[in-house]
């Protein structure tokens, strides 16, 4: 099958974006006098907000609502979002892969503010065929919807989109979708639910054949490392 399109997870995958979500989360609960810095900094990776406002609900007061503590989160990330930095070599990949004629999008389980302040703090807007946040769906990562929704906007059947993604829930998502599941293990973790693994995003346009019109390599099925 021809990978014609690659769906691209954003926080961790193409931006580290984990430090300033840390910190917006003990800024957003300091609001009503909360401190959650016995909470580790990677306890939320590719957890959508929704799920982490359940988990710190019970040790918020009753005057704090859902709303007021998710905007609370948001204008810190935004206001701070030129701190982000993109992963290394993912810029230069998605380059690579625009000359070679893939096209890009970007799936997140990040709702449309945080988004599209990532977007913006790494110049990614000229590069992506469109976006797609949580508040796009009625259901996050790990649910399929999302990269669903990617491939119908693409017109593409699952199997012709590569989505590389950082965290379970995202893998889980993109696989039950149908799509080629690639992936990025920077953290060197024990990967599960990929078809493929890479620990250098420059790796990626030749695993998917990005540098010539061709099929995804024969010898690359199944897991492996790069």
């Amino acid at each position: 099958m021809t990978i014609r399109a690659v769906a691209w997870d954003v926080d961790g995958t193409l931006v580290d974006s984990e430090p300033l979500h840390h910190v917006a989360l003990l800024e957003a609960c300091r609001n009503w006098n909360v401190d959650i810095s016995d909470i580790s900094e990677d306890s939320f990776r590719g957890v959508h907000m929704g799920d982490v406002w359940r988990v710190i609900a019970p040790r918020m007061p009753a005057s704090a609502t859902e709303r007021d503590w998710m905007r609370a989160n948001d204008e810190y990330y935004v206001k701070h979002r030129r701190v982000l930095k993109p992963m290394p070599q993912a810029i230069e990949t998605i380059a690579a892969l625009a000359t070679a004629g893939i096209v890009q999008i970007c799936v997140s389980n990040a709702g449309r503010i945080i988004l599209d302040a990532n977007i913006d703090a790494l110049g990614l807007s000229t590069w992506m065929e469109f976006t797609l946040s949580l508040d796009d769906v009625t259901e996050g990562k790990p649910d399929p919807e999302l990269y669903e929704t990617g491939c119908a906007r693409l017109g593409l059947m699952p199997g012709q989109v590569a989505a590389v993604e950082d965290s379970a829930p995202g893998r889980q998502s993109a696989r039950a979708a149908g799509l080629v599941v690639i992936a990025y293990d920077h953290l060197g973790e024990r990967v599960t639910q990929a078809d493929y693994v890479i620990r250098d995003l420059s790796k990626l346009p030749s695993l998917i054949g990005a540098h010539r019109p061709a099929t995804m390599p024969v010898a690359l099925h199944g897991t492996g490392g790069n």
